[in-house]
C-alpha cells in the first residue's frame, strides 16, 4: 500500500477547531446549507475545490485528475483551517473533503489510489453531516448522476461506514436539515470546552 506523502500528508489538525464536513451525492443541498451555518455560527464554510479544478481544466475529468484534485482540496483545507484558528474560531465547516474524492473516484473508474483513501482516514473532522437525497436533483451544468443518485449515496454511506467515520445524517425539508444540522453542531460544540458561537 502507497504512503502517504508530500502534498498528501496529514497535517496535525488542531484539537480546539471543530470541523464539521458537509457531504453526499450531488444536489443534496451541502453548499446551501454549508452557507446558512456558517452565517448562522459567524464562522468560514470551506468550498469544494473540485468544482474550481474542474471550471479551469474544461474538459472531463479523468482518473489521472484525482490526485491534483486531492491536493487541492487538502491545501484548501489547511489554509482555511490555519486561518480559522489564527481568528481565534473554534469550528470550521466544509463543503466536501476527500470523502468525495474516494466515492467519485471508485463511481465513475471502479477504484481509488490508495494514497488518497489513506489521506482521507487520516485526515478525519470532528464529525460529518451526510445530506440524504430526499430533496429535488436540480441541473446546473455540472451534475450528471440525477439517475444514480441512490447508488452514488449508497457509496458515501458505505465509505463513511468503511472509515468509521462519525455521521449525522441529515434529511427532510430545507428547514428541518437546517435545524438537524444545527443541534447537532450545538452538540458537538458542547463536548469542546471553550467552545463558543458567535
Amino acid at each position: 500500500m502507497a504512503s502517504i506523502s508530500g502534498a498528501l500528508a496529514p497535517r496535525v489538525l488542531n484539537r480546539e477547531l471543530t470541523r464539521i464536513v458537509l457531504t453526499g451525492s450531488e444536489s443534496v443541498g451541502k453548499t446551501t446549507l454549508g452557507a446558512q451555518l456558517a452565517a448562522r455560527y459567524g464562522v468560514t464554510c470551506v468550498p469544494e475545490f473540485v468544482r474550481e479544478y474542474a471550471a479551469a481544466k474544461g474538459t472531463p475529468l479523468d482518473f489521472r485528475d484525482h490526485g491534483p484534485i486531492a491536493k487541492g482540496q487538502i491545501a484548501l483545507e489547511d489554509m482555511q483551517s490555519m486561518s480559522a484558528l489564527a481568528r481565534g474560531d473554534t469550528l470550521l465547516l466544509q463543503d466536501t473533503d476527500l470523502v468525495s474524492t474516494v466515492v467519485y473516484c471508485q463511481h465513475y473508474f471502479g477504484r481509488c489510489p490508495d494514497f488518497i483513501e489513506q489521506a482521507a482516514i487520516a485526515r478525519r473532522p470532528t464529525h460529518y453531516l451526510l445530506l440524504d437525497i430526499d430533496v429535488p436533483w436540480i441541473a446546473d451544468g455540472v451534475r450528471d448522476r440525477e439517475e444514480q443518485r441512490e447508488e452514488v449515496q449508497a457509496l458515501f454511506r458505505d465509505t463513511l461506514a468503511r472509515f468509521h467515520a462519525p455521521v449525522t445524517v441529515v434529511q427532510g425539508t430545507w428547514e428541518e436539515r437546517l435545524t438537524t444540522a444545527a443541534k447537532s453542531i450545538d452538540a458537538l460544540l458542547g463536548d469542546f470546552p471553550g467552545a463558543t458561537r458567535r
